[in-house]
């Protein structure tokens, strides 16, 4: 048999490395790939899922780039602290997120932002809007039309933070809300690996979990009075913006994403047929949109 030599390292498959960092006490698990001398992409991940949702995008992009995909505490296969010694709020995880690129020597980074992603990131962004190289938006919220029915049991939770309200909550942690997320408004189903939900759900599962769910449940309504903030960053700085949406998506649906349009009127737009986790339907259409963007934009 004949071997084969691959001489041209452009050619070679990147390497996707699994480590972890204690930040603020808390053990945070991170993927990272990529020469340490190229532009950085922080992917922030949403719920209920990890840096797991990124495994098939960070080789995609770790040819030319520093890719770092991080877990939150609680997710993953981060620390998931004691809800009596931890606050489990977006700013905590923006601190966190903040800590590990400092240790990281990251000063400047394009991010991608999903789900609980946005929120984190446009922290970082108010507080370090001088790093921010550019901006990819799947399903990430940051204005008002964005929370629709969906939202409409939590937004009664936010009104009185009692515990009926709460206990009604628990059923977006259950095994069929899990799979749906990852189901619903997916063009080919053939297309979803079932791996995600059944990994997902027995981190949801574990003894403590669902309660710091609920937790952030109640503290993303601290995330609508950033949004005048995080809008006004957007008018004054201008971060290149490449948005890839799934917009059949019903968690956040693309009501939320249009208005992107009014604050960055160069934005690169475009509704991805799919829904909420929509890297798992149509990576072949968003891989070539977020590389060229890259390559254009940050590189």
């Amino acid at each position: 048999m004949k071997v084969v030599q691959v001489t041209d390292m452009s050619l070679a498959y990147p390497v996707t490395y699994y480590r972890t960092k204690t930040v603020d006490g808390i053990n945070i698990f991170y993927r990272e790939a990529g020469s340490k001398d190229a532009p950085v992409v922080l992917l922030l991940h949403g719920f209920p899922t990890s840096s797991h949702m990124f495994r098939n995008l960070i080789p995609a992009l770790a040819d030319r780039y520093h890719v770092i995909a991080l877990d939150y505490p609680g997710y993953g296969q981060s620390d998931m602290p004691d809800r009596a010694k931890f606050a489990y709020t977006f700013d905590s995880f923006a601190q966190l997120v903040d800590g590990l690129l400092d240790q990281l020597g990251v000063a400047r980074y394009a991010m991608y932002v999903m789900d609980y992603g946005a929120p984190v990131g446009w922290r970082l962004a108010l507080k370090h809007p001088e790093r921010i190289s550019g901006l990819i938006v799947q399903n990430g919220n940051a204005y008002d039309e964005g929370l629709k029915e969906f939202w409409d049991p939590i937004k009664a939770y936010w009104s009185d933070h009692s515990e009926a309200h709460r206990k009604a909550l628990y059923g977006l942690v259950a095994p069929e809300t899990t799979k749906f997320q990852y189901t619903d408004g997916m063009s080919d189903l053939s297309r979803i690996a079932p791996d995600n939900w059944v990994q997902d759900q027995a981190l949801l599962d574990r003894p403590g979990n669902a309660e710091i769910q609920m937790d952030l449940f109640y503290d993303y309504r601290t995330n609508l009075p950033l949004y005048p903030k995080v809008q006004a960053y957007f008018r004054k700085h201008q971060p290149p913006t490449l948005i890839v949406w799934g917009k059949n998506d019903k968690i956040f649906p693309a009501d939320g994403a249009h208005p992107y349009k009014r604050d960055l009127p160069k934005v690169e737009f475009h509704l991805i047929d799919s829904g909420h986790f929509a890297l798992e339907d149509k990576a072949d259409e968003m891989v070539p949109l977020i590389r060229d963007f890259l390559e254009r934009k940050i590189a």
